[in-house]
């Protein structure tokens, strides 16, 4: 912010002539009482303004969001939080999405898109490998077994249906996702943003509790 220097200047009074510095003598300044409080008023409407610029990009551009439990480990951990964005928003496989709720699961989710509308799906259970439109994925990421949940293999692999993308979370073995009818299939309108930046990440102490680690703060690419 600029400062304006006449203000500043103003704040102290010119000395008069009974105070003039002679030897032995401290020449004594006045504080100009007008020119304070208009300065201070200046600061405190900057401020405000600043305020307002961040409430705006928190409301429309940008939220954070807790990460809650430990179905997106090892990529995120319990107690992270993530800065998320919709502002022209499509979602693409390999993205990091929080999602409002589920087929009949009312929680906000956190998982990663595997298959968008239009891709074809095919989950090999047995062999732990995810098939898109035929092409072996690289889930290098992923923690854990990509076991069956209570949908079939036929209810779960085929097309993924307009206006649906099918996700599940990084940790295979815990996670809650469309493996699952409480979670299935999810509407493009469920997802509340894509996470972009794991800006307060944590790691395990020995003691397996969550712990500050700010060498973790990264941008949340596939």
């Amino acid at each position: 912010m600029k400062i304006d220097e006449k203000k500043l200047d103003a704040l102290f009074e010119e000395p008069d002539a009974a105070s003039e510095k002679t030897d032995g003598e401290v020449v004594k300044i006045k504080l100009n009482k007008r020119v304070v409080t208009s300065t201070v008023f200046d600061w405190l409407g900057s401020l405000f303004m600043a305020l307002i610029c961040v409430l705006i990009l928190m409301s429309f551009f940008f939220r954070i969001i807790d990460v809650d439990g430990p179905s997106m480990e090892p990529t995120l951990i319990n107690t992270d939080k993530v800065v998320i964005t919709d502002l022209f928003y499509t979602p693409h496989q390999g993205d990091i999405v929080v999602i409002s709720h589920g087929e009949r699961y009312e929680k906000a989710l956190i998982k990663r898109v595997i298959a968008t509308e239009g891709q074809d799906l095919q989950i090999d259970f047995e062999n732990n490998k995810v098939y898109v439109d035929g092409e072996l994925q690289n889930e290098d990421y992923i923690q854990g077994v990509t076991r069956i949940g209570d949908r079939s293999a036929e209810e779960v692999n085929g097309i993924v249906p307009e206006g649906k993308v099918f996700v599940m979370g990084d940790n295979r073995t815990v996670s809650l996702d469309s493996r699952f009818n409480e979670v299935g299939l999810i509407n493009v309108s469920d997802i509340i943003g894509k996470a972009q930046l794991d800006i307060i990440p944590h790691s395990y102490s020995s003691e397996g509790t969550p712990k500050l680690d700010l060498s973790k703060i990264r941008y949340l690419y596939k």
